[in-house]
């Protein structure tokens, strides 16, 4: 997918390291800077590839993805609001299946910031009936930063849905989840006991979860940081066999979702006072066995 990213042909030069470009039926921004190369969909304010200078692609994206207005794409970091999971409809919230504005566009020598908004619409009260802006800033180096501002007077739930490439999901653990867990699956609360190995389907909520989740990725030698910025929860899912649409037989393989999210407490944004969720990822190296580097039933088939 990257390879065809980048050769896709150009419909309008945004800056010197940013241009606009079509990916079957959707708008795409591209990034190709000496720091990054990264595609942004300007439905959903989607980050759908994300390489720094001298690593591997970050995120994952699936192979059977579909780039169809109104329709979600797999993969990459979709934004889930303003709401999460199936409790209306779309499921997941109306953001990512809108098309947003780019409204700020900037680079110097450490990367691009990109900022992207959503304004109420005739189109967004058919789902919901407040009146809002929604920003997203998504900033593209060595490190990926993406921020999410929900302007106006009302409480909302989201989550950045972050589908990182893996090497072999069985293979893969994660740290710093916390002590309990809420398992969406069995409907059922659990413990944590040291850090998770994927067992998959695994759908859960991680209500007390710190700061920073440390993906350990032996298949692909590395670690991956995720910083997480306002969350109240951190969720974890891979949908397992046979998985779920848009997914190839055995893609569940390569993908783990580590989500930073405000579910089991809503973002309450006021006039003058918006509610943000954010998230910073960088990716280390390390040998496999190695210690990790310090701090720098049903699957829901919408997720």
């Amino acid at each position: 997918m990257s390879d065809r990213l980048f050769g896709l042909p150009v419909v309008r030069t945004i800056g010197a390291s940013v241009s606009e470009r079509r990916l079957d039926r959707l708008p795409v921004l591209v990034i190709d800077h000496p720091r990054a190369r990264a595609a942004v969909t300007l439905q959903g304010a989607q980050l759908i590839a994300w390489q720094p200078a001298g690593a591997e692609p970050v995120l994952w994206l699936s192979e059977q993805a579909r780039f169809e207005p109104g329709r979600a794409v797999r993969g990459g970091v979709p934004i889930c609001w303003p709401w999460f999971g199936p409790v209306a409809e779309p499921s997941h919230g109306f953001a990512r299946l809108l098309p947003w504005e780019l409204t700020e566009s900037g680079e110097d020598g450490s990367g691009v910031t990109l900022t992207l908004t959503l304004r109420e619409s005739e189109r967004s009260r058919t789902y919901w009936p407040h009146a809002f802006t929604a920003r997203v800033t998504i900033r593209l180096g060595l490190e990926c930063a993406i921020d999410l501002e929900a302007h106006g007077d009302h409480e909302s739930t989201a989550a950045l849905h972050s589908y990182f490439r893996v090497g072999d999901i069985d293979t893969v653990t994660v740290a710093g989840l916390g002590k309990t867990y809420l398992d969406d699956l069995l409907g059922t609360e659990g413990r944590q006991e040291g850090d998770l190995a994927f067992t998959t389907p695994l759908d859960r909520v991680y209500p007390q979860a710190d700061d920073v989740s440390l993906i350990n990725d032996p298949g692909r030698g590395r670690t991956i940081e995720v910083r997480h910025r306002g969350q109240s929860d951190v969720v974890l899912w891979n949908p397992g066999e046979p998985g779920c649409t848009d997914l190839a037989a055995g893609g569940h393989h390569g993908f783990a979702c580590v989500e930073t999210a405000r579910i089991r407490r809503p973002l309450v944004s006021t006039p003058g006072h918006p509610a943000r969720l954010g998230l910073t990822v960088r990716v280390g190296q390390r040998a496999a066995g190695g210690p990790p580097p310090g701090p720098a039933s049903q699957v829901d088939p919408d997720r």
